[in-house]
């Protein structure tokens, strides 16, 4: 079945007055009102707004700047009395402790008392406030506003003209995720670095740029934790064997990394020299991670400091009610009573490469650039549903390479979209989010429905059409049981059960569809190797 988007001339008349201006020029016309919102979301509460003595993520991150900036760089990830691990001890790779560091640089530049040793714990003053949601806008501006640039001009550069007018519709579509605003810019994270750094490796290596591409995407691994996490670090024997292993992991394990693994290897393989295009790329990765790494490199004893710091098993196997297979089962089943967290680590990895694997073998066998974008949302999927250790917020990274196919998927995007801000919904609930919530909420049906947003031919069958219709009216339904309903005291979480439940059975039917949609590009490719045979 054809799935691919309407380009009537009626549908783009919108978008293209928009984009019969420059790139530059448009592209800014939509980045100045994607900047607005985030400033009108930024005025909202944070995680942990006024509520001691842990406060939330706000407090993580500044209190990551805190210890970065008053402290030597081999005492980050250390336990002293200067750096207790256990009031938010920072467990992030080290580009995540390079960034906190000149974060806190500015904020000691203008507020010191906000980045103040032992005593600015909970420091919540006005201007730190402001200092702080300034970092994460600068972070966007400077980081993932020029890679979806990047993006855009890369994927639409072989495009015919008639499809270049969806540039502005497809780059409104990126910049105003609403999830990633809420989250980043409400509730208080950096995940548009990370985020950011993947799409221009993303972009890099769809202009077949892999070198550049593997630099860039090993940053975005350094950054944060997208990564299934030292699943069996524990398990292994000889602590430098255990590290090197661990390493390899979490290159290996991450969310994005076994799409870009097997995308490059498939284009290494077809190469004339193909053991030297892939020790070329290896040699960047490890030069890359070498670099970031320096500093606690001159041990072994060192190197595995601040290993154990990024490895959460304290949290469990998932956090709160996030929609990933583990969590939705174990309503019958209950895992963490019938199995060990040795036991579970061991099932959470086979049941992820199981998933994740025909994807893979999809990209080696037959590499294309369409198939790269559905095997980064394919194994993401993956490691979201059944990993260990995954929370309401990792649901952004299957959403970027979803964003990243929204002109060929707009009815797969669309529906992503509104069940992942329906699983978030509850967390950013409790931030006091609700306004901005439905606000973005509402933004992006009027963005996406607008005169010249792209349309599926999909949605035009009656079956997809009652589906999506159905959905739509049970999710409309659960936000307000949410809202206006108390649940039973036996059952204080049922409402949060009941949309966790739902939003899985979502996300994995956009799963199968979208490993059904890659594996159907193979045929494309079967056809064109044989047509080059001919010839």
């Amino acid at each position: 079945m054809e799935t691919g988007p309407n380009n009537s001339t009626e549908d783009t008349a919108t978008w293209s007055f928009i984009t019969s201006t420059s790139t530059k020029s448009w592209f800014l016309c939509i980045s100045l009102f994607a900047v607005l919102i985030r400033l009108a979301v930024a005025i909202h509460p944070y995680s942990g707004a006024a509520t001691p003595p842990m406060f939330g993520d706000y407090e993580a991150q500044r209190h990551w700047m805190e210890i970065t900036v008053n402290l030597p760089v081999k005492e980050w990830y250390r336990n002293t009395t200067a750096n207790d691990l256990r009031y938010w001890g920072l467990d992030y790779p080290p580009l995540t402790a390079y960034q906190s560091y000149f974060h806190g640089i500015l904020l000691k530049l203008f507020d010191p008392a906000s980045v103040s040793l032992f005593t600015s714990r909970g420091y919540e003053s006005y201007l730190g406030k402001l200092l702080m949601r300034w970092t994460v806008l600068m972070s966007d501006l400077m980081i993932f506003f020029p890679a979806v640039l990047y993006f855009l001009t890369v994927y639409y550069s072989r495009k015919p003209n008639g499809e270049k007018n969806s540039m502005a519709w497809h780059s409104a579509m990126i910049l105003l995720n609403p999830c990633l605003i809420l989250i980043d810019h409400g509730h208080f994270q950096y995940n548009c670095i990370s985020l950011g750094l993947t799409t221009a490796a993303v972009a890099a290596i769809l202009s077949d740029r892999d070198i550049a591409g593997s630099l860039l995407f090993s940053l975005a691994l350094n950054h944060k934790q997208t990564c299934a996490l030292y699943d069996y670090y524990v398990a292994m024997g000889g602590r430098f064997f255990n590290a090197l292993l661990f390493w390899v992991a979490t290159v290996m394990s991450a969310y994005y990394a076994p799409a870009f693994f097997g995308y490059l290897l498939g284009k290494c393989l077809k190469r004339q020299n193909p053991i030297l295009e892939i020790l070329k790329l290896g040699l960047v990765v490890l030069g890359t991670f070498a670099v970031l790494w320096w500093p606690y490199l001159y041990s072994v004893d060192a190197s595995l400091e601040v290993l154990s710091r990024l490895a959460p098993f304290e949290r469990g196997l998932y956090e709160d009610y996030v929609a990933n297979f583990w969590c939705t089962t174990s309503v019958v089943l209950k895992w963490k009573r019938l199995f060990t967290t040795q036991s579970l680590k061991l099932l959470c990895l086979a049941a992820t490469i199981s998933t994740c694997l025909p994807s893979m073998i999809q990209l080696v066998r037959f590499p294309s650039k369409r198939g790269f974008l559905h095997g980064l949302l394919n194994c993401s999927f993956s490691f979201y549903l059944f990993s260990f250790q995954v929370h309401e917020k990792s649901i952004l990274l299957p959403l970027l390479p979803a964003s990243l196919l929204a002109f060929e998927e707009p009815f797969m995007f669309r529906w992503l979209i509104y069940h992942a801000l329906l699983s978030i919904f509850p967390l950013l609930r409790r931030d006091k989010l609700v306004l901005p919530y439905a606000v973005l909420y509402g933004l992006f049906g009027l963005l996406y429905y607008t005169t010249g947003g792209r349309k599926d031919t999909t949605e035009i069958y009656s079956f997809y059409s009652t589906l999506k219709s159905s959905a739509f009216a049970c999710s409309i339904f659960l936000h307000m049981i949410y809202m206006t309903v108390t649940p039973p005291e036996k059952y204080p979480f049922l409402f949060e059960a009941v949309i966790m439940l739902f939003c899985f059975s979502q996300f994995f039917l956009v799963f199968i569809y979208s490993n059904s949609k890659q594996w159907a590009l193979s045929k494309t490719s079967i056809q064109e190797d044989a047509e080059k045979k001919r010839l």
